[in-house]
């Protein structure tokens, strides 16, 4: 996604000019936009002119609009967004209060109004931007003075750090020199790491070498982490990958994204996190029922009581047309994050979202049983 310019209020009022270079960014598009919303672009419209002796012709006219969204449609196969409403700034060609339906698509630019612009909205807006913050696997490609560290998202590869030093060569009794050049491109390349590697977003590390390069660099990365009061965990531990590569050059990582036991384990990492949670719920529903709990008033009661660790939410529930149902889902999220708990929006287009849309959209794990839950009514309908 491409941002020409932003202008957003402090009181969220504002607008951005934005423009979708790829599929993925449509899915953005569509879940950034709410009716209610203004959106301005180019579009063409047909217009029929008659002559003085009442013969008509029509003509297709291409025209900037500036209209008030009604409805939106996405079409995900043809990657088309079809945004219908009343046009709300007068031209040549469109009456003030005339329907109009915008079609945005990737390469087009348009400007979007919001009177308010939630947390949700601008993580979304920033996600999208931020090709980095999607990526799901680093990969450190190396031999003996060169290394590339990168981020792979599912559109691109990234190169965020390229460490290239000379390194002594090894003499008959004289390997210090060649020891201690190996120890600072070691060390020159976990500061990289470090640096551009974020391992709470990231679901897999890929190191590649060939030799015993990458354990080298392995037990410098561990004793670097603890060295820096940064101690991986052996959750993130497990998340790092040790493979073979013919260099360090960053064309060898093709090779190694290539490998059967690599492209296993990439295949597990979308939306890892997301399905892991929902198998970890459904599990607890069966196991411990007094710390599953899905509904919103269940979820909000057990927010009001700080029991909240892991907030399950489609975002479905974010495209709602009605604007107080958004609201109190945006703030249940954010007062969830605000007490140390983890949320994760489900995507409708996976498959984990689509089971949670069955359990009504939002469920939570708890930290602690709380059985009086069960004689709430699971909603206000009840």
């Amino acid at each position: 996604m491409k941002q020409f310019k932003r202008g957003i209020e402090r009181d969220g009022s504002g607008f951005v000019v934005l423009m979708a270079e790829e599929a993925e960014d449509m899915w953005h598009i569509y879940n950034l936009i709410r009716v209610g919303d203004v959106i301005k672009a180019s579009t063409i419209r047909k217009v029929v002119s008659e002559t003085s002796t009442g013969t008509t012709s029509s003509q297709r006219v291409h025209t900037m609009l500036t209209v008030s969204v009604e409805s939106i449609d996405f079409d995900p196969g043809a990657q088309e967004l079809h945004l219908k409403g009343r046009n709300i700034e007068e031209n040549d060609i469109v009456k003030l209060g005339a329907y109009h339906t915008i079609d945005l698509e990737p390469n087009r630019k348009f400007t979007l109004q919001k009177t308010e612009w939630d947390s949700i909205d601008l993580e979304r807006l920033n996600l999208s931007l931020d090709p980095a913050q999607a990526a799901d696997v680093a990969a450190v490609v190396l031999h003996e003075g060169l290394a590339n560290v990168c981020l792979i998202t599912p559109a691109m590869t990234l190169t965020r750090a390229k460490i290239d030093m000379t390194i002594p060569r090894k003499r008959k009794g004289f390997t210090s020199q060649h020891e201690k050049g190996l120890e600072k491109f070691y060390e020159a390349v976990c500061v990289a790491f470090m640096r551009h590697v974020n391992l709470q977003v990231v679901k897999c590390v890929i190191i590649a070498s060939r030799g015993f390069v990458k354990d080298a660099f392995m037990q410098h990365l561990i004793a670097y982490a603890d060295a820096n009061g940064k101690k991986f965990t052996a959750d993130q531990k497990a998340k790092f990958m040790l493979t073979h590569s013919s260099s360090g050059f960053k064309h060898a990582l093709k090779e190694v994204l290539e490998t059967p036991q690599v492209a296993a384990r990439l295949a597990d990492t979308k939306a890892q996190g997301e399905v892991k949670a929902l198998n970890q719920f459904l599990e607890l529903m069966s196991t411990e029922p007094d710390r599953a709990f899905y509904g919103y008033n269940h979820v909000s009661r057990a927010n009001q009581e700080l029991a909240i660790e892991t907030l399950l939410v489609a975002d479905s529930l974010f495209r709602a047309q009605d604007i107080e149902t958004r609201r109190k889902y945006v703030k249940l999220v954010e007062s969830v994050r605000e007490q140390n708990g983890k949320v994760h929006i489900f995507s409708s287009m996976h498959v984990s979202g689509e089971q949670l849309a069955q359990l009504t959209g939002c469920a939570a794990i708890l930290r602690f049983p709380m059985p009086d839950l069960d004689d709430e009514p699971m909603s206000d309908d009840e």
